[in-house]
């Protein structure tokens, strides 16, 4: 099973940048999208369709802004769209589809850099992630939570630590739900299997950061540990250019 995971800064947008070729050459089994900024209509599904792929899309209520997706070759089982928690579903932010025991999960968690409110939004969220996954595992044990979770979890994964100590998204107090959702039972696929540094999967479209490689790490695979045994590559997929983010690939046997 092959999983792609992109938040693709606007869905329309990426299909004029080439999506679609990347799409066919990478040739996912599924591919969670994060941050379609588009409405279940205006999404692509006849090309996703000539493609192979079916659509399931959950949008946010406000137009342009947030949603999730998952595109896939194979008819889920079933498809969950939201949490059943207002708050969060009117921004179009989960998606699950369960494959046989396994569920795929897209989810574009809260960004807090525009302000204290929306920080404190972000806070909130992640603990009620938390819970609902952890509710979720006692149904679906096998799980791959894949997404952008606007989260650098160590130094090793932005370019800057000392410097951004105080941003969103690498704060200590995000960092320290990032170790505690982990030791749930999940584990970060990426660096079960590359430690090194220097890979990140977004980049600011300021100066010039994507061509002096001056990222963050926040899009993950993360993987229930009882699929560990299964996990056999993950790679980021840094020649990719239609957002500001670029791609994050995972199979598993």
């Amino acid at each position: 099973m092959k999983i792609a995971s992109y938040n693709v800064n606007g869905i329309r947008a990426a299909m004029k940048k080439g999506f679609m070729e990347w799409l066919k050459n990478t040739d996912a089994d599924v591919v969670c999208i994060q941050e379609t900024k588009a409405q279940v209509d205006q999404i692509p599904q006849f090309e996703f369709a000539e493609a192979g792929y079916e659509t399931y899309a959950f949008s946010a209520k406000k137009k342009g802004y947030s949603g999730v997706a998952i595109l896939c070759k194979t008819t889920p089982d079933k498809v969950v769209s939201g949490m059943g928690i207002p708050a969060y579903d009117d921004e179009g932010r989960f998606i699950r589809a369960d494959f046989g025991p396994i569920s795929v999960v897209s989810v574009y968690h809260p960004s807090g850099s525009s302000g204290e409110l929306r920080q404190e939004f972000k806070m909130q969220w992640l603990s009620d992630f938390q819970n609902y996954v952890t509710e979720l595992r006692n149904e679906r044990p096998k799980l791959i939570i894949s997404g952008d979770y606007n989260i650098c979890h160590e130094a090793i994964d932005i370019h800057a630590p000392k410097r951004n100590k105080n941003s969103s998204g690498f704060l200590p107090e995000e960092r320290e739900w990032m170790t505690s959702f982990l030791k749930t039972g999940f584990i970060d696929s990426f660096r079960h299997l590359n430690k090194d540094p220097d890979n990140y999967t977004w980049w600011s479209y300021r100066a010039n950061a994507r061509a002096n490689n001056k990222g963050w790490r926040i899009d993950y695979h993360m993987v229930s540990d009882n699929l560990e045994a299964k996990i056999k590559n993950v790679e980021i997929h840094t020649q990719a250019f239609q957002s500001d983010h670029c791609p994050l690939i995972v199979e598993l046997d």
